[in-house]
């Protein structure tokens, strides 16, 4: 009896977990139009592959003209690249060239089934995008956000001035890509305590269908990319800044010991030291942890404006 009672429970147990995906896939598959808040390298990366693996219209939105340009510029070259390594073909480039739709008005996002916001990690300009989102997307819009270190519960507070009114906030989830997003694999889901289930689902299917490896996580300071890789960026910067090892053994030791592909002071200048910063910042204030501690030398870097690669300085010339 008690095994029939086991293969029943089992049953049902798999039979909701089919529904669950089946109702994920199927809300996944509604999302005909995206909306991308942030020209910048990662909000173009997430246009670009959007319109590539998902074949669905991208409008790209960023108050600068001038960025619009440069991120479309940029996509130009990634997709011309692809050609000529026989990735894509030119009619499969020219298409999804096609569909991505630049504007300067946050207002063209009224008749998208999902945006994601890619911005820098500046809590009052994400909060202020958000309350727009609420009030500009239909009802059944997906608000996504690609911060790192953000708390998702704040960002989806920002919707309304009412904590009881969930109809936006049940909506607002966290899609962190990882970079370069044309490359990289993986995603982040995270929820925020307003976010429904039914969101998260529907998020993790959208980017199964943009081809890439989902994994969900609590909303708790860094999730768990940059709870991980962030300590491990600033305790090799606190190595170079007392003298433990040299920048090139640093990141040899590393590349050669972990057989990892590049070593941590070559990868916080492709994140950019100001992103690293801002997040080491995030982490400390959260949990009061002094492990959290940014580097002093990390510090005095993003004050020289020495970001990395982006800028053309950081622990290496670019």
């Amino acid at each position: 009896m008690a095994s029939a009672i086991g293969r029943r429970q089992a049953f049902k147990l798999a039979t909701q977990a089919r529904l669950f995906s089946s109702s994920a896939a199927r809300n996944a598959a509604q999302v005909k139009s995206l909306g991308v808040i942030g020209a910048g390298q990662m909000g173009l990366g997430i246009a670009l592959v959007a319109a590539q693996k998902a074949g669905i219209p991208v409008t790209l939105i960023d108050q600068s003209q001038a960025a619009l340009d440069k991120g479309l510029g940029f996509a130009e070259k990634l997709l011309a690249k692809d050609v000529s390594k026989s990735r894509l073909t030119q009619d499969q480039a020219d298409k999804a060239r096609s569909l991505l739709s630049p504007s300067t008005a946050i207002e063209d996002l009224s008749g998208v089934d999902f945006v994601i916001e890619a911005v820098p990690e500046i809590s009052s300009l994400k909060f202020d995008i958000f309350a727009k989102l609420a009030k500009v997307c239909p009802k059944h819009t997906i608000l996504a956000t690609n911060t790192s270190s953000i708390s998702i519960t704040k960002i989806a507070a920002s919707t309304t001035k009412d904590p009881t009114d969930l109809s936006a906030s049940s909506r607002v989830v966290s899609t962190h890509f990882m970079n370069p997003v044309p490359v990289q694999k993986g995603v982040e889901i995270i929820s925020g305590l307003q976010t429904s289930k039914e969101t998260v689902d529907t998020a993790v299917e959208f980017c199964k269908a943009m081809g890439k490896i989902p994994s969900v996580s609590a909303d708790s300071p860094g999730f768990i990319a940059n709870r991980i890789l962030m300590p491990y960026i600033n305790e090799a910067i606190i190595c170079l800044e007392t003298g433990v090892g040299t920048r090139d053994d640093i990141d040899a030791m590393m590349k050669n010991g972990t057989n990892v592909p590049m070593g941590p002071l070559q990868l916080a200048d492709f994140i950019g030291l100001d992103t690293c910063l801002a997040i080491m910042k995030v982490l400390y204030q959260e949990t009061g942890d002094s492990k959290y501690r940014p580097s002093i030398l990390l510090g005095k870097m993003v004050d020289a404006g020495w970001f990395g690669k982006k800028s053309g300085k950081g622990f290496y010339d670019y």
